[in-house]
């Protein structure tokens, strides 16, 4: 026996656990995530608020991203190549992309953890 959730049905259970921390956008933005994986894949998903809280975290902006997973120095040592702040957007959004997921949605990103 199973139920079929909508992208409302999802994003409202996201956005309704409080240690997670999705806000209402994010969580929305998550939500059609996990469903286009699914239409991708096939592969259908359970939705496990709590596995889903420890893979993917919100976040306000990429600069804020990159605050809490390097220091000062390394962040600097990565973005030496870049010339102007769109280049170093670019680049710390193909870092995680390489080695993750980044959604972007108006308001923040999400990232999975790596």
């Amino acid at each position: 026996m199973k139920i079929t959730l909508t992208t409302y049905d999802i994003a409202n259970a996201l956005s309704n656990d409080e240690l997670a921390g999705f806000s209402r956008a994010g969580a929305f933005a998550l939500a059609e995530y996990l469903e286009e994986y699914e239409e991708s894949t096939c592969e259908e998903i359970d939705l496990d608020v709590i596995a889903i809280r420890c893979e993917f975290t919100e976040f306000e902006s990429i600069e804020d991203w990159a605050d809490c997973h390097f220091s000062d120095e390394q962040l600097e040592e990565l973005l030496d190549e870049s010339k102007t702040m769109n280049d170093a957007h670019d680049l710390l959004a193909e870092y995680i992309e390489e080695r993750g997921t980044l959604i972007r949605f108006d308001g923040g990103i999400i990232v999975s953890q790596f």
